[in-house]
C-alpha cells in the first residue's frame, strides 16, 4: 500500500470545490451545547469505551455543522449539530461493540429496537432508552419533528432507518473479506452512509421542505443522489487511512477502485476524486437544466419555488462546508494539502482552500465538465472485441418459436411498422427483412420456454413494439431538438393505457397518429384486461418510466452532452425496462410475498445485478451501431472512454469486467443473502418458493438476453445503414429492454413449473397462465 512523506497512504487530490465555504456564527454556542448534551446522553461514559471529552473536542462537530449550515439560527444549529453527534457516535459505537466482534446476531437487535424511537404520529408508544444511542434518537426525534409534514417525517424516519440498517451490509462484507464492486458499491454507500439522512436535515435547517408532489420526481431523485454520492466519495478519501488502515473497513471507495481496476492506492484516490468531481457537474446540471421545466410541469407556485432553490443552496452548502471540515477535523487524513499554489481566478481563502482553486480549474476540465461536451459524433469506431462474458446458466428455447417468429412479424405489418412515415420524409423506420433479421421472437423464447404459444407471441411482439419504440423516437424528434413534440408523444402513450376497461370505455382513447400508437393501443387491451385496476395503475407506471426516460436521452443529445457514468447507468435500467421488470415481478408473487421484501438491500440487489448484466452486454455489442452510424451518446463504452479518457477497448474490457462482477454479486446474494432474507422476515414456504423462482427466471432472463445478442442480426457490420438523407438523428436508445422482455415470465403461473412457485394469481394478472409481455430492445 505504501505512504507518502507525510505519512500518508496517498496524496490528497486536488478537489473541485466550487462554492466557497461560509461559517455560522453561532459556532462557539454549538460546541458548548453539543458538548454538555452528549454528556447527558451518556456517550461519554468511560465505561463504554467509545469517546472521551478530548476526543469530541478535537472532532469538533459544532464546527462542521457551523460550515456545512452556514444560515442556520442559534436553536437550529444547537439541533443539527447534536444530530451529527449522535449519528458519529453510534458509527463508532457500533463499530466498537459489533464491528470489532463480527457479532451480527447483536447487531441485528440492537438495530430492530432503534425504529421505535422514531414515531411518525405523535400517538405512538416508544420503549425505554437503555444505552446513549436510544436516548439520543428519543430526544432529537421529539425535538425534530413537531414542525414538519407527516410526509417529510416519513422519508426522514426511512433514511433514518437506511443508515442505521445498512450497518449490517458493512459487517458482513467485513466478516467474508468481501469488497462491494463499484456499481454495488456506489448503491449501498448512499444506504449506509447517511447523506440521504443529511439532505433530509438541510431541508430542516433551512426551513424549505420540498413540496410532496415533486419530492420524487426524477430532478428530485438526482439532486439527493449526486449529493450523497459526492459527500460520501469525499470522505472516503480523507478517511481511508483511519478505515482501511486502522480499522479494517472494506467499504471504502479508494478501496473498491484499488480492487477493482487494479490500480494502485494513488491512482484509486484520484480515480474516486475524479468520480466526486462528476458527480458535482451532475449536480449543477439537474438543477439548471432539469428544476426549470420541473417548476412548470407541477405548477410549483413562488413560495414552493423559493424552497426547492433554498434546498438547493442548502445542499452546495454542505458540499463546500463538509469539505472544509474535513481538512480541519482531527477525525481525517488531511496533512499535505492545501500547499500548492492558488489560481488567479481568486476565490476562498484560509486552511483547505489551496488545493480547492487548484481544483476549480482541474474540476472544470475534468470528467462531467468540458469535455463530457466535446465528443464529436458519427465517429468511424468500427466493431469492439467480443469478451467471453460470464454465463453459468443454459439457455432453453419454447417450441413454439418459430410460430411466434411469425405471428409476431406479421402484427408489426398489420400496426405499420414497414409504412412510409410523412415525419420521417415518407421513409420507413424498418423494414420487414430488418425486422426479420432482429428475430426478438428468440429472446422470448429464451426468457420463457415453458410458455404457451399465444403467451409467447404476445411476449415478442411487447418486445418488438418497445423497441420500434426507441428507434421512432430519436428519429423523429433527434435531427431538431424538438423536445415539446417529444414531450406531447410521451404524454399521448399514456392516453392509450387507459386504466378504465370496460366495454362502455374502450373506445376513449384517441385515435392513434403513427404505428408506435397503435401497436400500444392493440397490446395495452390485450395485456391489461385480465389485471386489477392496481396492477394496471403500476403496469402503466412501469411502462412509462421506460418511456420518459426517453426524454432523459433526448436531453443529453441537445447538450450534446455524454452523461455522468452513475446517472448513465441508473437511466440504464429504466430505458432498458428494469422498472417493467420489477412491477409485472411484484404482479405475479405479490399474493405470497409481503410487499416490504421488495425494498430490502437482497431483492433490489438481485433486480439491479441482473439489469446491469444485461444492459452492459448490451453496451459491448451494440457499441459501432450506436456510436459510429446512430451518433449515440448512451454507451457504457462510450462513457467510460470519457470519463477515464481512455479507447474504446481499455473501456470495454471495464465494461465486461463489470459484467462478471455484476454476476458475481447476483450469485452471491442468492446463495448467501436470500436465505438470511428468508429467516429475518420468517417467510413461510410459498413466499419463498415464489422469491426462489423469481431469481430462476432472473437467469432465464440474463441468459436468453446473451443468447439473442449473439445470434441478432441488428448489431451486424453489414446490416447496418448510416443515417437518412432527411437528417442525421440524434440516436437513441437501441437496446433489448429488460422488463418488458419478461412480462411473459411474470405475468402470471406455468402449472407444474418450480413446484408450482409460480402460480396463478387470481386477483393480478392471469389467472391462468402466463401472458408475455417485453420492452424495448435497443
Amino acid at each position: 500500500m505504501g505512504t507518502d512523506a507525510s505519512g500518508q497512504p496517498f496524496t490528497l487530490p486536488d478537489f473541485y470545490v466550487p462554492y466557497p465555504a461560509r461559517l455560522n456564527p453561532y459556532l462557539e454556542t454549538a460546541r458548548a451545547h453539543t458538548s454538555a448534551w452528549a454528556h447527558d446522553m451518556g456517550m461519554l461514559d468511560p465505561a463504554l469505551g467509545v469517546w472521551d471529552q478530548r476526543q469530541l473536542d478535537a472532532m469538533d462537530y459544532g464546527l462542521m455543522c457551523a460550515y456545512t449550515h452556514p444560515d442556520a439560527s442559534a436553536a437550529e444549529l444547537d439541533l443539527i449539530t447534536d444530530w451529527y453527534v449522535w449519528v458519529f457516535f453510534f458509527d463508532d459505537h457500533f463499530l466498537e461493540v459489533f464491528k470489532r466482534s463480527g457479532d451480527i446476531a447483536g447487531a441485528k437487535e440492537y438495530l430492530d429496537r432503534l425504529p421505535a424511537f422514531m414515531p411518525v404520529t405523535a400517538a405512538e408508544d416508544t420503549p425505554e432508552p437503555v444505552n446513549p444511542v436510544e436516548r439520543g434518537l428519543a430526544d432529537l426525534w421529539s425535538r425534530t419533528v413537531p414542525d414538519m409534514s407527516m410526509d417529510w417525517r416519513v422519508r426522514f424516519a426511512e433514511s433514518t432507518k437506511n443508515l442505521l440498517d445498512e450497518s449490517l451490509w458493512e459487517l458482513s462484507n467485513i466478516n467474508a473479506g468481501r469488497v462491494a464492486n463499484p456499481l454495488e458499491y456506489i448503491e449501498m454507500r448512499r444506504r449506509v452512509g447517511g447523506a440521504p439522512w443529511s439532505a433530509n436535515l438541510v431541508e430542516h435547517a433551512a426551513g424549505a421542505e420540498i413540496p410532496a408532489r415533486i419530492a420524487g420526481t426524477r430532478p428530485m431523485h438526482v439532486l439527493r443522489d449526486t449529493f450523497s454520492d459526492a459527500v460520501h466519495l469525499r470522505n472516503d478519501l480523507f478517511s481511508y487511512q483511519r478505515e482501511v488502515e486502522e480499522e479494517g473497513e472494506l467499504s471504502n471507495g479508494v478501496l473498491v477502485f484499488e480492487r477493482f481496476l487494479g490500480y494502485d492506492t494513488q491512482r484509486a484516490a484520484d480515480a474516486v476524486n475524479d468520480l466526486l468531481t462528476s458527480r458535482l457537474h451532475q449536480f449543477e446540471n439537474t438543477a439548471l437544466t432539469e428544476l426549470p421545466p420541473l417548476f412548470e410541469e407541477h405548477g410549483l407556485d413562488p413560495q414552493e419555488r423559493l424552497a426547492v432553490l433554498a434546498y438547493v443552496k442548502g445542499l452546495q452548502d454542505w458540499q463546500s462546508g463538509g469539505h472544509e471540515w474535513h481538512m480541519r477535523s482531527s477525525r481525517y487524513m488531511n496533512g499535505g494539502s492545501g500547499e500548492r499554489a492558488g489560481s488567479a481566478l481568486g476565490g476562498p481563502r484560509g486552511l483547505g482552500t489551496a488545493s480547492a482553486q487548484v481544483g476549480l480549474i482541474a474540476g472544470l476540465l475534468g470528467p462531467g465538465g468540458v469535455r463530457s461536451h466535446a465528443h464529436v459524433r458519427y465517429q468511424h469506431v468500427g466493431p469492439l472485441p467480443l469478451p467471453e462474458f460470464s454465463m453459468p446458466h443454459a439457455v432453453r428455447l419454447s417450441p413454439h418459436l418459430d410460430a411466434a417468429r411469425r405471428e409476431s412479424l406479421e402484427w408489426s405489418g398489420l400496426m405499420g411498422f414497414y409504412d412510409p412515415l410523412p415525419e420521417l420524409a415518407g421513409a420507413p423506420l424498418w423494414t420487414a427483412r430488418k425486422n426479420e433479421g432482429y428475430d426478438f421472437a428468440l429472446c422470448s423464447a429464451g426468457i420463457d420456454p415453458d410458455a404457451a404459444a399465444h403467451e409467447l407471441t404476445l411476449s415478442a411482439q411487447w418486445l418488438t413494439w418497445g423497441t420500434y419504440g426507441d428507434d421512432y423516437f430519436p428519429a423523429v424528434f433527434g435531427p431538431t431538438g424538438d423536445m415539446a413534440g417529444a414531450k406531447a408523444l410521451n404524454e399521448r402513450l399514456s392516453a392509450f393505457m387507459p386504466i378504465d376497461l370496460s366495454p362502455q370505455t374502450r373506445g376513449a382513447t384517441p385515435a392513434p397518429a403513427n404505428p408506435a400508437e397503435r401497436a400500444l393501443g392493440d397490446l395495452w387491451v390485450r395485456t391489461a384486461t385480465p389485471m386489477t385496476v392496481d396492477g394496471r395503475r403500476l403496469f402503466r407506471s412501469a411502462v412509462e418510466s421506460m418511456t420518459e426516460s426517453w426524454l432523459w436521452e433526448l436531453a443529453n443529445h441537445i447538450q450534446n452532452r455524454i452523461p455522468d457514468p452513475v446517472d448513465y447507468l441508473e437511466m440504464r435500467r429504466r430505458t432498458f425496462g428494469s422498472d417493467l421488470t420489477k412491477a409485472l415481478a411484484r404482479l405475479a408473487h405479490g399474493r405470497h410475498v409481503p410487499p416490504e421484501i421488495y425494498g430490502t438491500r437482497t431483492i433490489l440487489g438481485l433486480e439491479n445485478a441482473s439489469s446491469d448484466y444485461a444492459c452492459l452486454v448490451n453496451d459491448v455489442f451494440s457499441y459501432q451501431k450506436e456510436v459510429e452510424f446512430g451518433g449515440e451518446l448512451h454507451n457504457c463504452v462510450l462513457v467510460l472512454q470519457s470519463f477515464f479518457n481512455c479507447d474504446a477497448e481499455r473501456a470495454a474490457g471495464i465494461v465486461a469486467d463489470l459484467t462478471a462482477s455484476r454476476m458475481r454479486q447476483f450469485e452471491h446474494l442468492a446463495a448467501v443473502e436470500l436465505p438470511v432474507l428468508f429467516d429475518d422476515f420468517d417467510l413461510d414456504a410459498e413466499a419463498r418458493r415464489a422469491l426462489t423462482a423469481y431469481v430462476e427466471e432472473l437467469r432465464d432472463w440474463m441468459a436468453a438476453i446473451l443468447l439473442w445478442h449473439q445470434r441478432t442480426r441488428r448489431y451486424v457490420e453489414s446490416e447496418l445503414e448510416p443515417p437518412p438523407a432527411f437528417g442525421r438523428p440524434f440516436g437513441g436508445p437501441t437496446g433489448l429492454g429488460t422488463a418488458v422482455a419478461r412480462i411473459t415470465s411474470l405475468l402470471g403461473a406455468r402449472d407444474g413449473v418450480h413446484g408450482g412457485a409460480r402460480g396463478a394469481v387470481h386477483d393480478g394478472v392471469h389467472g391462468r397462465g402466463r401472458s408475455g409481455v417485453h420492452g424495448g430492445a435497443r
